[in-house]
């Protein structure tokens, strides 16, 4: 069976994008500019109270949308497991448990992305995009109108995206903006349903799957992903068949 990659096909785009001068670029825009001047050393101080490498190599993040949560997942080289960094709270949702599949539906998606768009002058102050809709969400979704524009942003205010406080999406930023200049081109965004250790989030989920079986399958597939980084803190390759159900090789 022919495999295909999550990162073949899909356009990377980044506003302000310069491999040698990455920060140096992102510096120039003034909501940046104000948010590293203000931040910068606390973020700093917060890696070394954790016993964490500072300036950040590579991160992780991943979310659960049933308990409006973010987390921030960080290591200093590939062939070390993530760490825990921080969490934040998730303060607006749209929609229900399940999957994007037409634009207008304000789902917020479920599934594997990364970032793919840093936006200084976000109308919600400051935004990372992610490639939304990824090779699956193009299989699954409707052909013609399956959606975009998908963001962690500020502003807590949301239409299908992923919303924090102007003050965490500052500091997110920053984390990401020195992943992305460290050489981490791909920074991976995983949207899961719910937190699977969670006994009240269960309960919602198997309400939502116990009336369509479509949705149970994919959850297992998202699941095995969220498994293996429970185990390991570190991340599967991730593919994509033909049917657009996410296999880890």
């Amino acid at each position: 069976m022919r495999w295909i990659s999550l990162m073949l096909g899909l356009a990377f785009s980044q506003i302000g994008f310069s491999q040698g001068s990455f920060l140096e670029s992102q510096r120039t825009f003034p909501r940046v500019a104000q948010a590293m001047r203000a931040k910068e050393d606390t973020i700093r101080k917060q890696f070394e109270r954790q016993n964490l490498q500072w300036p950040i190599k590579d991160m992780y993040i991943r979310s659960f949308k049933y308990d409006s949560q973010l987390e921030v997942w960080v290591r200093s080289s590939k062939n070390e497991p993530y760490q825990l960094f921080k969490q934040y709270k998730v303060c607006a949702m749209s929609g229900s448990l399940g999957p994007k599949r037409i634009e207008g539906d304000y789902q917020v998606p479920e599934g594997f992305y990364y970032v793919n768009e840093f936006n200084p002058r976000s109308q919600y102050h400051l935004a990372l995009g992610l490639n939304y809709p990824n090779l699956s969400d193009r299989v699954l979704s409707d052909t013609f109108r399956p959606g975009g524009e998908i963001y962690i942003h500020g502003a807590c205010i949301t239409v299908g995206c992923i919303p924090i406080q102007n003050h965490q999406i500052e500091e997110l930023y920053i984390l990401a903006s020195y992943a992305k200049h460290a050489g981490q081109d791909f920074i991976p965004v995983h949207v899961f349903p719910i937190h699977f250790q969670q006994e009240k989030s269960q309960i919602a989920l198997q309400r939502a799957v116990d009336s369509d079986p479509s949705y149970a399958r994919f959850v297992d597939q998202i699941k095995n992903v969220y498994d293996h980084f429970e185990k390991n803190k570190t991340l599967p390759i991730i593919s994509v068949n033909k049917k657009g159900e996410y296999i880890i090789l």
